[in-house]
């Protein structure tokens, strides 16, 4: 939805919530559960989605079924806005863990899903919008060993970059897919990418678009800059060290396109017996949970998932413990847990709007948290999240933010 004191700001949340891999359970979420999110939240205001379209639903959008959806979104007073196509397979209710990035950059059928996710949202879109798509960063940092798998990256990256290019010029949709960094992979942090995007996209996609396509460097690297951004998640921020008010300046200098931001908050407790005792209930066999210990600014341990975290920490005192899980926004934790939302201050608010047009609530670990974390109904849940963002970015407006 649009937001009130702003121009052209979309706050949407991400339906990767809602379990299901078919389009016909996606719709359904979008009926029901988007539906009565929108009569609690919007006002009467056209509502926008943040969808998910897995790679079978992306299959089952025929064009039939995509006409068909457009005018259900008319229906609903709803509009696409953004997609997450980051997981590719079944994303609930089954070990997900590592494989939520396969199949990874390195691959055609990467490519190919997200190219065809991007041309079902350029046929949603309304006129004049732009469209993002959220994509695995790259890959799974253990599984790049060498240079080689960095150059099959690129080269896939650049070719959608190409084709999103042509898509573009024959129907004038901008759609730009936004790698969205997280911790353990092969960017792991928004200063990361931004020394990737420069030291590794760039060059290397340039040469690329110029022996394959014989667009001139100039050419090509607008190409690149306009079709690859950035998905700036709050929580794999905070796990990964970042200050997400900082991580967005230094984003908006390096000339880099955030196409989204996904507002997340992750649990952190003290290295005290207490503490790892609280962060135990959010370890599941579902999702990886990578998890650091922070002393003051230095991460003084790294390990890939919760389990294995508690076990070494047993031995160890001092420093906070910050773990890759999405908790509701307006949770607030009992001490000795915190959130990661206390970083989401009225620095990060300005920056935030100034950044992007995209907001994106995401907290597709609602099913798996403890039920301390997360109130009876996913529906509750989601509209608090709204109502904890539109207050502060009403702050926002009122302070000028972004103007």
């Amino acid at each position: 939805m649009n937001v009130p004191g702003f121009d052209n700001l979309e706050l949407v949340y991400c339906l990767n919530i809602h379990p299901g891999e078919t389009w016909t359970e996606q719709m359904a979420a979008v009926q029901r559960e988007a539906g009565e999110v929108r009569g609690r939240v919007a006002d009467g205001r056209s509502f926008g989605l943040g969808l998910r379209i897995s790679a079978r639903a992306a299959r089952e959008l025929t064009p039939a079924a995509r006409a068909a959806a457009a005018a259900t979104f008319r229906e609903l007073g709803m509009h696409a806005v953004t997609v997450n196509a980051f997981p590719f397979g079944t994303f609930h209710r089954a070990r997900v863990k590592e494989q939520v990035y396969a199949p990874d950059w390195r691959t055609d059928a990467r490519l190919a899903y997200t190219l065809r996710v991007a041309r079902i949202l350029a046929g949603w879109l309304p006129d004049g919008a732009d469209g993002s798509v959220s994509t695995v960063p790259g890959s799974y940092g253990p599984w790049i060993r060498g240079d080689r798998g960095m150059d099959a990256i690129v080269r896939r990256l650049v070719a959608l970059a190409a084709s999103l290019d042509e898509l573009r010029r024959r129907g004038g949709r901008d759609i730009h897919v936004a790698l969205e960094p997280e911790p353990d992979c092969l960017i792991e942090t928004a200063r990361g990418f931004i020394e990737w995007f420069d030291g590794v996209l760039l060059p290397r996609g340039i040469r690329a678009l110029r022996g394959l396509r014989g667009m001139s460097s100039r050419r090509a690297e607008a190409v690149v800059r306009r079709h690859i951004g950035i998905c700036v998640d709050t929580c794999h921020l905070a796990v990964g060290g970042e200050r997400p008010s900082e991580a967005l300046l230094r984003l908006r200098r390096s000339g880099v396109r955030v196409s989204k931001i996904q507002i997340s908050a992750a649990p952190a407790a003290p290295t005290t017996a207490a503490g790892l005792r609280a962060l135990r209930a959010f370890a599941d066999p579902v999702y990886l949970h990578q998890t650091r210990r922070w002393v003051g600014a230095l991460e003084a341990d790294r390990w890939p998932d919760l389990p294995e975290a508690l076990a070494a920490l047993r031995g160890l005192r001092g420093g906070v413990v910050r773990t890759h899980c999405h908790i509701p926004l307006f949770h607030r934790p009992r001490p000795p847990l915190r959130s990661t939302a206390e970083f989401l201050d009225a620095d990060f608010w300005a920056e935030a709007v100034r950044a992007t047009r995209v907001l994106e609530i995401e907290t597709y670990t609602f099913h798996a948290l403890p039920r301390s974390a997360r109130p009876n109904s996913v529906v509750d849940s989601i509209v608090a999240e709204y109502r904890w963002c539109l207050r502060r970015l009403a702050t926002a407006a009122r302070q000028g933010a972004g103007f």
